[in-house]
């Protein structure tokens, strides 16, 4: 029991004290999964962090369910999602309850801009440690401005790069191995 109950706490703080989603969670989970409290190794994570972001849904969700199966089986995959989910959802509901109260207030609305470049950055050093832990820096680099281009520019659906990319790296993959 105290092991779901110390993994519950690890998700909850995670979730509880990240603003900006998924993505920005992702270095905070690392840093406190796999640096201060060393439950997985650092190739595990971004194994799973991998994984997450292939499989449908938030990435953060995902990644916590990984995490915690790959520690306690199914228990710890539902504790891990709880803990991972708790506390937005909780915020989410006081805030819908009260949100038509206060949302012309001006001190909430500079809240809120000065969270938006947080989080952001948040954001971009999640990307910056992924493209930086995997091998071959150049390509990861080049790759990541295609598809941002790809998005961005000539508004191509990411699911169909994330496809085209599943795809591509499996046909690769195949062939080298053979």
């Amino acid at each position: 029991m105290k092991k779901y109950l110390n993994l519950f706490s690890i998700f909850f703080k995670i979730g509880a004290f990240t603003f900006g989603g998924g993505y920005a969670m992702v270095p905070i989970m690392e840093r406190e999964i796999v640096e201060n409290k060393k439950l997985i190794d650092n190739e595990e994570f971004i194994d799973m962090l991998a994984l997450a972001q292939a499989s449908p849904g938030p990435i953060a969700v995902n990644t916590s369910i990984f995490i915690g199966y790959k520690l306690n089986g199914i228990l710890g995959a539902l504790t891990c999602l709880l803990g991972t989910v708790l506390p937005s959802f909780s915020i989410i509901l006081i805030v819908a309850i009260f949100f038509n109260q206060f949302k012309n207030i001006s001190i909430v609305n500079k809240i809120f801009s000065g969270i938006r470049p947080a989080i952001a950055a948040l954001i971009l050093s999640s990307v910056i440690t992924m493209i930086k832990k995997g091998d071959n820096l150049k390509n990861r680099v080049i790759l990541a401005l295609i598809v941002s281009a790809l998005v961005g520019f000539l508004d191509i659906s990411p699911i169909l790069i994330i496809i085209f990319g599943a795809i591509f790296s499996v046909t690769v993959n195949y062939f080298r191995i053979k």
